[in-house]
């Protein structure tokens, strides 16, 4: 089936969504800088689609200086001072409302037409490189796809793989139709943005149900690095090496698949009489939000098994959770939106110490 797409509903929805991030953000500040921009909104795309188009107007300007006829840009001496100057200028990102503004609303929309429309997001930026450096495109942009990046990243570095454009666009097509089953789930994908506006898939995709849409088929580097170069360095939760996770140690630890986690569904009256009955030290007693309460080996392990490996995921339910009042109203958000969706082993150590937390989160 061909997906009808609701252009104005999406020309409207960006268009607001971008309105309501700016009044936040501007409302006490007159200026936004490169490091904002990384924590703006909760969805990590929509953050690194607008740096990935400062990327290209950094490039933009680079190629604007080279130009120039008058000037030996190939002189080392100036190729060196050159690139340090550009490096330089990457990390003073400042930007008032009325020029950031648009590109919030174009970044929106390209999140969620990778969301819903992967395989036709994917060429697109292959069409977009340059002819005979597709790879070198998709190395340097890989950074910044954070969403249903196995349609791609597999062509990164393949030895002998060629570049042909038309080879690329296939293989491309072809991938998806083998991964399709394993990817995020695209209404908790388009969940993260529901903190600033929630999004009506059903408004968007106008002949579909809902659920996930089908696809419509260098220079050297100096030793400083420039802000698009580190950026992914600085944002760890998103693009660090997944560790070793290893199980903290505690006393009197209970057996990790209590029966009210059985038959697929969480039952939070049985919950709570489990986990009121544990006793060991540090049981209750999370103050703040529960994205601060994560150990380092609890957040790589809730990414890893309960969020598909998406940080932004995990982000967001933390949040939304944070805003449910009570345990009772925890336990059925997290049946309705991710027990089902995400397929979650309802007896797994992970779901066990996840709702442990939450427990502690609304525990008296």
């Amino acid at each position: 089936m061909t997906v009808q797409i609701n252009s104005n509903y999406l020309e409207n929805y960006s268009k607001e969504y971008a309105q309501l991030v700016c009044e936040r953000f501007f409302s006490s500040r007159q200026f936004i800088t490169g490091q904002d921009i990384i924590q703006l909104t909760n969805s990590n795309q929509v953050n690194f689609f607008i740096i990935k188009r400062l990327f290209e107007k950094w490039q933009e300007e680079l190629t604007k200086l080279k130009s120039n006829p008058f000037f030996d840009y190939r002189d080392i001496a100036v190729h060196e001072a050159l690139t340090q100057f550009m490096n330089v200028l990457s990390r003073r990102i400042k930007a008032e409302r009325a020029h950031f503004e648009p590109l919030v609303q174009e970044a929106v929309k390209l999140a969620i037409k990778l969301a819903c429309q992967p395989v036709e997001f994917y060429q697109d930026e292959i069409r977009k490189a340059p002819a005979g450096k597709i790879n070198e495109y998709l190395k340097e942009n890989k950074k910044y796809y954070k969403w249903h990046d196995k349609a791609v990243t597999f062509l990164i570095d393949k030895a002998g793989f060629g570049q042909d454009r038309e080879a690329y666009l296939k293989a491309i097509s072809a991938n998806y139709q083998v991964i399709k089953d394993s990817l995020e789930s695209v209404n908790l994908l388009l969940a993260t943005l529901g903190d600033v506006k929630a999004f009506d898939l059903d408004q968007y995709i106008t002949g579909g149900s809902g659920t996930q849409a089908s696809p419509v088929v260098e220079e050297n580097k100096v030793t400083e690095a420039s802000f698009f170069e580190s950026v992914e360095e600085e944002t760890v939760e998103v693009s660090a090496p997944e560790p070793q996770v290893v199980p903290e140690v505690r006393a009197e630890r209970p057996a990790p698949a209590p029966p009210a986690m059985g038959n697929g569904r969480l039952d939070a009256g049985k919950l709570k009489a489990h986990f009121s009955a544990e006793s060991y030290k540090g049981m209750k007693g999370i103050l703040g939000e529960l994205s601060e309460s994560l150990a380092l080996n609890q957040r790589f392990m809730f990414t890893k098994e309960l969020f598909d490996g998406n940080a932004d995921l995990l982000k967001h339910a933390l949040k939304t959770i944070d805003e449910s009042g009570s345990f009772d109203s925890a336990v059925d958000l997290i049946n309705t939106r991710y027990v089902a969706e995400l397929d979650w082993d309802t007896n797994s150590e992970a779901v066990r110490e996840f709702l442990q937390l939450v427990y502690r989160k609304f525990a008296d």
